[in-house]
C-alpha cells in the first residue's frame, strides 16, 4: 500500500508540471485561483482515468488477456492516485476548519 509521501510526491510532481506550463504562459494567470482549480480537475480526472484503465487491465487479466505485472502496476498507479486525491481532500478540509475557527 502506497503512504502519504507517495502521495504527496505525486502531488508535488503535479504542481511542478504547473509551474512549468505556466512558464510558458503569462505570470499573471499562473497566480490566479484558476491555475489551482485546473491542477484539481486535471489531477481528480487523471485519478478517474486510472481508476478506469486499472478495471481493465483487471478485466482481461481474468480473460487470460493481461500478464499480472501489467495489473499491479495499474492497481498501483490507480491506489497513488487516489492517495494523492484524498491527501488533497484532507488538506482543504483542515484549510476550511481552520478558517471557521478564525474569529471574526
Amino acid at each position: 500500500m502506497a503512504n502519504i509521501t507517495d502521495a504527496t510526491t505525486a502531488y508535488s510532481a503535479a504542481l511542478n508540471q504547473l509551474k512549468k506550463a505556466a512558464g510558458s504562459d503569462s505570470g499573471a494567470e499562473a497566480s490566479s485561483g484558476a491555475a489551482f482549480g485546473d491542477l484539481l480537475k486535471k489531477s481528480l480526472e487523471s485519478a478517474v482515468d486510472m481508476q478506469h484503465k486499472s478495471e481493465k487491465v483487471s478485466g482481461a487479466a481474468l480473460a487470460g488477456k493481461a500478464d499480472m505485472t501489467d495489473v499491479l502496476q495499474a492497481v498501483t498507479d490507480a491506489e497513488m492516485a487516489l492517495n494523492t486525491v484524498l491527501a488533497v481532500r484532507d488538506k482543504v478540509v483542515q484549510a476550511y476548519e481552520a478558517v471557521m475557527r478564525t474569529p471574526m
